[in-house]
């Protein structure tokens, strides 16, 4: 097994795992492209790793080892690895030697989409025909975006198989924080990727063709979006939204006709859902009075999970609607958490942002009242 750090970097936990899998009988080399071409531990570094250096080491591991070679990586290190094997079967790669690749909750698409537009795969995704094994925590923006990326990669040949991880959040085998199940699960993880690789080496040995790029490779985005409330630019008519709350009384997006209303998608374990909640509390606050109501829908969490935490994090009395399919994640196209729309009081989309912000904020006050105050014809 190669095993490529991802855009956070090595990991002290990342040896206890490899000491497990080589007990378990897996050769691992573990290899930081990133420093090797000393690169920032960024997100975007990952983009900057040559697909060539991922096919020489496969290249080398195939030749030198006499074994099956599988690639394991994380988050956005799944584009240079996707890209390295590719290139590694253009160039003649023996693809009986490949296992394939393990992917932990892969980062796939390009960019963060402004919210009300459909995020867009890395063009290598529709080129890859390889056998994959994704693991995939359900406490994950990206859990939420298989219903993309699956039919993507299977379309293009590739064989993938998903274990789906539950109540287990990103990077949780090195999280600070990690809850008593997470812990779990780190202990579990050596197994787990033995039996993917096991699962892997079912797959027949027949040729596989590197599908071509339909499309041409996007060039290196410039930072990180700025996160404001800014005006919406998609169709301002809103997806339905029908929502028990804590009470199970059905809650409707069209009662609410003639308010200002602000749809926040949240969930517990996102801290910077967590971190903008006692903000929107004194907005509420602020906006007393006025035709003004917030609707904080919960990400497919259960009532219980959600009740503890307003219980002892945080507090707030706006109501908490419960998405337990995830059915209105998907109509509102919901890609990052949170994500956070401002319907006028004619029922019309008008401000939309991803991320969190401080909504007590005068200028923000003062764009939701101006709201508020104005007449619908």
């Amino acid at each position: 097994m190669i095993w490529l750090p991802s855009e956070a970097g090595p990991q002290p936990v990342d040896e206890v795992v490899i000491d497990q899998l080589v007990q378990l009988g897996v050769e691992v080399w573990r290899v930081d492209l990133v420093e090797a071409h000393f690169l920032p531990v960024l997100e975007s570094s990952m983009d900057d790793i040559p697909a060539q250096d991922i096919s020489a080491l496969v290249d080398h591991a195939v030749k030198s080892s006499g074994k099956s070679v599988a690639v394991i990586t994380s988050g956005r290190g799944a584009i240079p690895v996707l890209r390295g094997l590719r290139h590694w079967q253009l160039n003649g790669g023996d693809m009986r030697r490949l296992t394939g690749a393990v992917l932990l909750s892969p980062k796939l698409f390009i960019e963060t989409p402004d919210p009300g537009h459909q995020g867009e795969l890395m063009p290598v995704v529709a080129a890859t025909n390889l056998p994959l094994f994704i693991l995939q925590p359900d406490q994950s923006p990206w859990y939420w975006k298989l219903q993309l990326t699956l039919p993507e990669l299977q379309h293009s040949g590739s064989d993938v198989y998903t274990r789906i991880l539950r109540k287990v959040r990103d990077r949780f085998y090195f999280r600070p924080d990690a809850t008593g199940r997470e812990k779990q699960f780190t202990e579990k993880l050596p197994m787990m990727l033995a039996q993917s690789l096991r699962l892997l080496d079912t797959v027949p040995k027949t040729a596989r063709r590197a599908e071509s790029l339909t499309r041409p490779v996007p060039p290196a985005r410039e930072g990180k979006k700025d996160h404001a409330l800014n005006a919406y630019r998609a169709d301002p008519n809103p997806p339905e939204l029908v929502l028990p709350d804590m009470n199970d009384q059905r809650n409707a997006l069209d009662d609410y006709r003639g308010k200002v209303v602000l749809i926040n998608f949240w969930a517990t374990w996102c801290p910077p859902c967590v971190h903008e909640m006692p903000s929107m509390q004194r907005l509420k606050e602020k906006m007393a009075g006025r035709p003004f109501v917030i609707l904080a829908v919960n990400m497919a969490e259960d009532k219980n999970t959600v009740k503890a935490f307003l219980q002892t994090k945080v507090a707030v009395d706006f109501p908490i609607l419960f998405d337990y399919d995830g059915k209105a994640i998907k109509a509102w196209q919901v890609f990052a958490f949170p994500t956070s729309f401002v319907i006028d009081k004619s029922g019309k989309i008008k401000y939309a942002l991803f991320g969190s912000i401080d909504w007590d904020e005068a200028k923000i006050v003062e764009k939701l009242t101006a709201l508020a105050t104005e007449t619908v014809q």
